[in-house]
């Protein structure tokens, strides 16, 4: 197995002092964690200070003198370390998932007690994931119809995706702002769930097919017409640059982002 490219080497950024940001990976031996090492790595005004498995002690990261954690756990840890992270004054960045409404609560308390700390949590890393759900929940307002499709390696063990969620959540805040109703669907008997989830109101159908990385497309029709807002990623290399830029800008952002959207400047 070829191991992942590295982003180009960029230049140290004047706004750090000079001094590379310090950073231990959980869940570096995984799939994304490979690549994150070696993006990581790569960057010059980043250093990898610890490179620890999902079931090592995350007071490790201390000991080797972090300052901010990039968890790319399991949902089942994934809230002790980031408390373990704000409790110690440690930005985080977050890529997993299972970081439900009732769990970020739950973190938004916690930072209140540590104002000073930034912790991003990112459903997507991919720039042109989260630009293609943000075009989608703009457009939908204008069409009555919207379902979202999502394409993942059979690999994955949640559905919807957290993706696929997000882009749901933001669809259906933009629908109801403007006033657009529930897509019309005449559908009364659905034994087996053939139309799929509901998730605020929108439909999401998820497919786990060998062969595919992670896709999803957002279809939205009106009288005469379909517009189709698609984003492929091929391998996950697509998500370092939203890696990279999230540990770059989290200590400058304190509190709680919940998707890389906060950091891209978008409305």
């Amino acid at each position: 197995m070829t191991a992942p490219e590295t982003e180009p080497r960029p230049e140290p950024r004047a706004d750090h002092g000079g001094a590379p940001i310090r950073v231990a990976i959980l869940g570096a031996t995984g799939k994304m964690g490979r690549y994150a090492v070696a993006a990581v790595g790569g960057a010059a005004d980043l250093e990898l200070v610890a490179e620890l498995g999902s079931r090592d002690p995350v007071s490790a990261a201390l000991d080797a003198g972090a300052s901010h954690l990039l968890d790319l756990t399991v949902p089942q840890v994934s809230p002790d370390h980031v408390a373990f992270a704000v409790e110690h004054g440690l930005h985080a960045v977050v890529g997993t998932s299972g970081w439900s409404a009732e769990r970020r609560e739950t973190l938004e308390g916690q930072l209140a007690a540590h104002p000073e700390v930034g912790v991003l949590i990112a459903p997507n890393f991919s720039v042109g994931s989260v630009l293609a759900s943000a075009f989608a929940a703009k457009a939908a307002r204008h069409f009555p119809s919207v379902e979202i499709i999502e394409m993942h390696h059979p690999d994955k063990v949640d559905a919807p995706s957290g993706t696929a969620v997000r882009t749901a959540g933001l669809i259906s805040d933009a629908r109801q702002a403007a006033g657009v109703g529930p897509s019309p669907d005449a559908t009364t008997h659905d034994p087996d769930g053939a139309r799929g989830a509901l998730v605020g109101g929108i439909r999401v159908h998820a497919v786990r097919l060998r062969g595919l990385e992670a896709h999803q497309e957002v279809l939205m029709g009106g009288p005469g017409e379909q517009l189709v807002v698609r984003h492929d990623a091929f391998d996950r290399g697509a998500y370092m640059p939203g890696v990279l830029l999230g540990l770059r800008t989290v200590a400058s952002r304190p509190g709680l982002a919940y998707g890389l959207d906060a950091y891209l400047d978008l409305d």
